[in-house]
Parts: structure tokens; C-alpha cells; sequence
């Protein structure tokens, strides 16, 4: 199979574009830094969304200018002068993984992660790079709407506890389960299969749903779905179960989506094709596996 083309004249342009489109009607504007003092503001604007232990931080500035003085992506996101955003993404084997992003609060929802990802891809495509990677939590489903939806980035990897415990403000108490995505640049849109679908007459299967009780419902069994679309929901607000002390719940979903997502992943028998706006992974059989 042949790799990722690099893109034309053409493509390059339209990207550029498109990115600074999307800047702004969000009312923004992004640049690449370059200097200390603008790494200490990067780095003061990470620890207030992510807010870390004081003897872990995210990252240090000196760090910063290190990446971003060997070539990776460090830039941030500015209204009127003001810092409101920053985005830190590190070159790789695969081309750029985008390891690390903040947006203050006051500033969200006004698609400003939308603007950093054009950017980031404008700024990849320019210096020949065609695939980004990076992850996320594979329960929050807003994220996975974003990711494999509107970019159409395609799950490669579950990553079972990848950070290990983690002792931030977000993320603490549980564990760092990810997908790990790659977004192909270069490729043309992907077939989105919606859930229901029917693959050589058989429906799909539900292999993970919500029960009356907010927690997870297993499906058919394993061995039912080797052939088939399978269906995996996740809850809504994974996030409100956490904050409104439902930690149980919380426990057993991430329990359940590692095992279930996570283990037709991790047989190769199934790749993940979409996620829904109601909240299901899709997952439809490798070809390969078909014969």
C-alpha cells in the first residue's frame, strides 16, 4: 500500500486558508513562539487549566524553547494581544503528535480547538509532513465527536492506563485509559457508517449500552461478533458522573469501554470507523480478516 502523499501547491493553499478562516470566526489569531518569556506564559497558561501537583508540572519553559528551537510545534492562541490558548506538538516517526493543548475557560466554545487543528495543519503540510497523531480519552464523548467526526481522524491504538496515575486537576482519581488517533493529512473523506447499519444482511450488534441506571450494559458475547458491526456507547457526560461524586459509575464505564472497545481493538479483528453524535463507537470488521 503505498504511503501518505506530500501535498501540492494547491492543497497547501486551500489549507492555509481554511485555517486562517476558522481563526477567524473564532476571533483569534495564532503564531509560533520563539522566545522565554513566551514559553513562561505558555507554560503559566497550561498549569491553570490543567493544574498539576506543584512537584509535577506539565512542562518547563526551558523546555518549551528547546522544542520549539529544534523544529516542533509550539504556538499559541491570542485575542487582543492576550494569551488564551497554547498547543505543543512534537515530532515523530508518524510525522507530528500533538502532545499537549489548553484554552482558558473563559474562552471556550467558540471552536478555538477547531482553529488550532487547521493550523496545525496547515503548519504540518507546509514542511512536508502528512500524518498527526494524538490522544484522548476515550470516554469523554464531545472529543470523540470532534476527533473522528469533524476532522475525521481514525483510532489506531487503546492504550489501557497510558500516563499511568495522574495527579492533575482533570484527570486525578482516574485512570489515563487513551485512543491513540492518526489523522492522514492527505487522504480523502473516509466512509461513516451510521449505527444500525447492516453488513452482509446481519445487523449491527450492541456490544456496550447505557442501562436505566446511567451504568454500562454489556451486549452479545464476543464470539457473536467476528463478522459484524459492532456498536459501543459511552455515556454523555462522563465528565458530570466525576464531578457530582458517581465515582463508581465512572469506574465502571472506564472498565467496560477498555474492555470491550479496547479488546476488539487490540484483536485486530475490528477498527473503529466513526463515533456518533449520540454517543456510539462504530466498529466495522477488518477486510482482511473476512477471507
Amino acid at each position: 500500500m503505498a504511503g501518505p502523499r506530500t501535498a501540492s501547491t494547491e492543497e497547501l493553499g486551500s489549507a492555509v486558508l481554511f485555517a486562517e478562516r476558522a481563526a477567524l470566526a473564532a476571533g483569534v489569531t495564532l503564531r509560533e513562539l520563539h522566545d522565554l518569556d513566551a514559553m513562561r506564559e505558555a507554560r503559566d497558561l497550561l498549569h491553570r487549566v490543567w493544574r498539576p501537583a506543584p512537584d509535577n508540572p506539565v512542562i518547563t519553559p526551558e523546555l518549551l524553547l528547546v522544542l520549539a528551537h529544534s523544529g516542533s510545534y509550539v504556538v499559541a492562541v491570542q485575542q487582543d494581544g492576550r494569551t488564551i490558548g497554547t498547543c505543543l506538538g512534537l515530532l515523530s516517526t508518524a510525522g507530528l503528535h500533538s502532545h499537549v493543548a489548553a484554552v482558558d475557560d473563559g474562552a471556550r466554545g467558540r471552536s478555538i480547538g477547531f482553529a488550532l487543528k487547521l493550523h496545525q495543519r496547515a503548519w504540518s503540510l507546509a514542511r512536508g509532513i502528512t500524518t498527526i497523531t494524538w490522544t484522548y480519552d476515550p470516554l469523554i464523548s464531545r472529543n470523540a465527536y470532534f476527533n473522528l467526526r469533524k476532522l475525521g481522524a481514525v483510532p489506531t491504538e487503546y492504550l489501557p492506563n497510558f500516563y499511568g496515575a495522574m495527579r492533575d486537576g482533570v484527570n486525578a482519581g482516574t485512570d489515563s485509559d487513551r485512543l491513540l488517533v492518526r489523522w492522514a493529512l492527505t487522504a480523502g473523506p473516509a466512509a461513516r457508517p451510521a449505527p444500525g447499519g447492516e453488513r452482509a444482511g446481519e445487523p449491527a450488534v450492541v456490544a456496550l449500552d447505557i442501562g436505566t441506571d446511567g451504568r454500562p450494559v454489556r451486549g452479545e458475547r464476543p464470539g457473536d461478533w467476528s463478522r459484524r458491526t459492532v456498536l459501543v456507547r459511552v455515556p454523555p457526560d462522563i465528565e458530570a458522573l466525576r464531578r457530582t461524586g458517581r465515582d463508581a459509575a465512572a469506574t465502571a464505564w472506564r472498565l467496560a469501554v477498555r474492555d470491550v472497545l479496547g479488546g476488539l481493538m487490540a484483536g485486530g479483528r475490528h477498527t473503529v470507523t466513526t463515533f456518533t453524535r449520540d454517543g456510539w463507537y462504530v466498529l466495522s470488521p477488518r477486510l482482511e480478516f473476512d477471507a
